[in-house]
């Protein structure tokens, strides 16, 4: 089983050749992949509207949908800056994640949304549009609100995170095999 790529009209994607895209995985439309960037088993990544961009060394882990608001709505694309964590599950949709984001498993981000670098958005929260989870912050809940302010090092958990998951794409790269 291979990901699916494909092209929308005159939008196809761009995946760098260090990026590792599960099998099972859709890619479609005005999407980048990035350096070291990886995409897990069950991803939906939907540039048909907009635009997509998963930076270098990201990860957006199984399970998760990504989408982007029409132009015609107001126009955002998604963008997952560097070494951005996205947990199983998310969906996001026309949000920024910055360079060092944490996004955590289940967690859904509306229109206009930002995770800022070295900030958290908790698992299974619900980020309304417009919202702004500022660095050293951690939001939670539905709608999601400010929780507490981060302890020393976790602003650093994505970096961390993201390093694990250029080698673990790495590891399933070599390692997969259809039975």
């Amino acid at each position: 089983m291979k990901p699916l790529i494909f092209a929308i009209g005159d939008k196809k994607p761009k995946i760098h050749e260090t990026a590792f895209v599960a099998p099972g995985a859709v890619i479609c439309g005005d999407v980048e992949l990035h350096e070291n960037a990886s995409v897990w088993y069950a991803c939906v990544l939907r540039g048909d509207t907009n635009k997509i961009v998963v930076g270098k060394g990201s990860n957006v882990q199984d399970g998760t949908i990504i989408h982007v608001d029409d132009p015609q709505w107001g126009g955002l694309p998604t963008v997952i800056g560097e070494n951005a964590l996205i947990g199983h599950k998310c969906m996001l949709h026309g949000a920024t994640v910055e360079d060092g984001g944490f996004v955590g498993m289940g967690a859904t981000m509306l229109d206009g949304s930002v995770v800022q670098t070295g900030a958290m958005l908790a698992a299974g929260a619900f980020l309304s549009p417009k919202k702004i989870v500022p660095t050293g912050e951690m939001w939670a809940g539905m709608p999601a609100k400010k929780f507490r302010d981060l302890r020393e090092g976790e602003d650093k958990f994505a970096l961390v995170g993201s390093g694990h998951y250029v080698e673990e794409a790495r590891a399933h790269a070599e390692a997969l095999k259809k039975l």
